[in-house]
């Protein structure tokens, strides 16, 4: 809609189509193909695997941009991007060179969200969260008693930390406490991190397996000892609970520490839990040694075009969200055990373990200790880090002059439920690489629900499918009932019933056409002085001009169904409903100021109707007789 708007104002538009790749999410698909075949990732090499994958994407690509075409997206094909492409691949890659020079991308070890399912570590963004009930357990440790809702975690423990302004335990501060079942003493510390009215105030220290646990493990030099391997078992345990999951571990520890008579009490806790979101599993917080960007000062400068309005949210609930997460953000962990996507051009040298980065080209000797046998990074980098890129990387590599005129963009107009994912990137990654923010306004749309207002899945069985109801009712019908009804920025529902009545808004536009033709024949009416008007032409002309006037205003602040509800309400009902029933005697006889009137209502709703119904307001438009492209007209004035 805002694309053929601007472009009927004059404007050099650009619509840039394209596609990622989908890291995760596409490899997930393509294993579940290859579960059903009795197979699995483990049965391919990795070149294979690519290769399989790529196939499959290939023949599944033309899916979403037929849906697009078919809807009428007004993009401009020939510039189609894809974040494999060759050129696309290359800035990426100097981009991580880049930040590589700048010491803003490191390899380290630390905690990362894994799932065990994914095999694969996720980012601090990545992780969804539920709300479960657990049992928060009472331990005794000889001097303290600690709350922990992990039992299956206490071999990992190295510490146990109090508050230090929390008074009951001032004197335990430097002393030890025991860890049950294994008897090995471990150091009572002091940290300001821990949350003195959690359980009993004491925390044990498990960097193994905990964020804050790690932090403050890394704050005091503990030791950090992993229980649980990447295949989501017990491991460094006493030898009767190696191998279980970690839920039966802790079945059984429970149970020993019963025994031994070491549990005080038990609680029911209700917290949130982080979850894979793809698997809806926990996550198991593991350490784990990956490629970090490290975030502070990319966000200092992304808050910074925030406060100087360089980037404007056009609702200030989610610019109010971005600095949340801006706030809260921690170094990135950029890197993916999976295949699909673009792989890390980091070389290891195999007699120094120094890494060399390359802008793609393998390296011939290290860059450290020129040694010749260096051996690629098997991982690939998030598919976030790539698409961060999209608006430079794109531009950079269509037609000639494209970055130079187009970039930064007017709007960027992705779904709300990907601003932490994308949007705040693009903003952290094209200030980074171009010195400029990356686009001048966010407009984040809703996301489309069934008529009950619940999320559309396969699952739910609510899917609707876009080309089918365009084959029922028209792509207009279905455009128009994406956006009505709601502010871009909210979710809307949308049945069956919403497309069919929008049919037959389009049927009624097509109508009015047929009508005018039939009233006017081929012949353009002569413009007729405004003192020579008839009373009810003159009105309704000026109606016209307001409604022209408030459907620009509406469009120009994103008001995109207020303007098609306003426009709905004066073609049917003022213009179909009274004007034409009114003026019907004065058109059979001929009146020059009707037929005026009419033909030129006709003209400037059918304007101001294109951008949301582009394809019934083009035929009519060939239908009356007019000239030209409709999509190239004028914006009425």
């Amino acid at each position: 809609t805002l694309i053929r708007y601007h472009r009927m104002r004059g404007e050099p538009t650009l619509w840039l189509p394209g596609a990622d790749h989908a890291g995760i999410e596409t490899q997930f698909v393509f294993e579940k193909k290859l579960a059903k075949e009795g197979k699995s990732r483990s049965d391919f090499d990795r070149d294979t695997l690519y290769k399989l994958i790529w196939d499959y994407v290939q023949q599944n690509k033309s899916v979403v941009e037929n849906q697009l075409r078919v809807l009428g997206a007004s993009c401009d094909w020939t510039r189609f991007k894809f974040t494999l492409d060759p050129d696309v691949i290359k800035i990426v890659y100097q981009t991580f060179k880049n930040l590589y020079g700048d010491g803003l991308v490191y390899r380290g070890e630390r905690i990362v969200n894994y799932c065990s399912g994914c095999e694969t570590a996720y980012s601090q963004l990545e992780a969804d969260t539920i709300e479960r009930d657990d049992v928060l357990y009472y331990f005794d440790y000889g001097t303290v008693t600690i709350a922990t809702t992990r039992p299956e975690t206490i071999f990992a423990d190295v510490a146990v930390a109090v508050n230090p302004k929390d008074k009951k335990y001032k004197d335990l501060i430097g002393g030890t406490a025991t860890v049950p079942i294994v008897n090995r003493e471990i150091p009572i510390i002091a940290d300001e991190m821990v949350d003195p009215e959690f359980g009993t105030g004491a925390l044990k220290i498990t960097p193994g397996h905990d964020a804050t646990d790690f932090e403050i493990g890394q704050k005091h030099k503990l030791d950090a000892v992993s229980v649980i391997d990447r295949a989501g078992k017990m491991i460094n345990t006493p030898k009767k609970y190696l191998g279980l999951k970690p839920e039966e571990a802790r079945s059984r520890v429970v149970k020993d520490l019963e025994k031994e008579g070491k549990i005080k009490k038990t609680e029911e806790l209700h917290h949130l839990v982080a979850v894979c979101y793809k698997h809806k599993t926990p996550l198991e917080p593991q350490i784990w040694e990956q490629w970090f960007l490290g975030v502070a000062p990319l966000v200092k400068k992304s808050v910074a075009a925030l406060n100087s309005k360089e980037v404007r949210f056009t609702a200030k609930r989610f610019e109010k969200t971005a600095r949340h997460w801006y706030q809260n953000l921690k170094d990135w962990n950029i890197s993916r055990q999976i295949v699909w996507g673009i792989r890390i051009p980091a070389w290891r040298c195999q007699e120094c373990r120094e890494w060399t980065i390359t802008a793609g080209p393998a390296p011939k000797k290290c860059s450290s200790c020129s040694g010749s046998e260096l051996v690629q990074d098997e991982d690939t980098f998030d598919t976030w880090f790539s698409s961060g890129q999209w608006p430079f990387a794109t531009l950079q590599t269509t037609k000639k002059g494209d970055f130079e005129y187009f970039y930064p963009t007017s709007v960027m107009n992705p779904a709300y439920d990907i601003l932490p994912f994308w949007v705040i990137r693009m903003i952290m990654l094209g200030l980074y690489a171009t010195g400029q923010v990356p686009f001048r306004q966010v407009l984040l749309h809703g996301l489309v629900r069934d008529e009950k207002g619940q999320k559309i899945s396969k699952s739910k069985g609510n899917v609707i499918d876009p080309i089918e109801m365009v084959q029922k009712y028209g792509a207009d019908a279905l455009r128009l009932a994406t956006i009505w009804g709601a502010l871009v920025e909210n979710d809307n529902s949308l049945s069956e019933d919403n497309v069919r009545g929008q049919r037959n808004f389009a049927n009624k536009v097509w109508n009015i056409g047929r009508f005018a033709k039939l009233t006017l024949g081929n012949k353009k009416p002569s413009k007729v002085p405004v003192t020579e008007l008839h009373k009810l032409d003159k009105e309704f002309l000026k109606e016209l001009d307001s409604l022209v006037v408030k459907t620009t205003k509406s469009l120009d602040a994103f008001k995109i169904s207020q303007a098609i509800e306003d426009l709905y309400q004066f073609v049917w009902h003022r213009l179909a409903d009274i004007y034409i029933e009114e003026a019907k005697d004065r058109l059979r006889e001929g009146d020059k100021s009707a037929q005026y009137t009419l033909h030129n209502a006709v003209l400037t709703c059918l304007k101001l109707l294109h951008p949301f119904a582009p394809f019934v307001t083009e035929a009519v438009w060939s239908e009356i007789g007019e000239e030209g492209l409709l999509i190239s007209a004028d914006w009425p004035k």
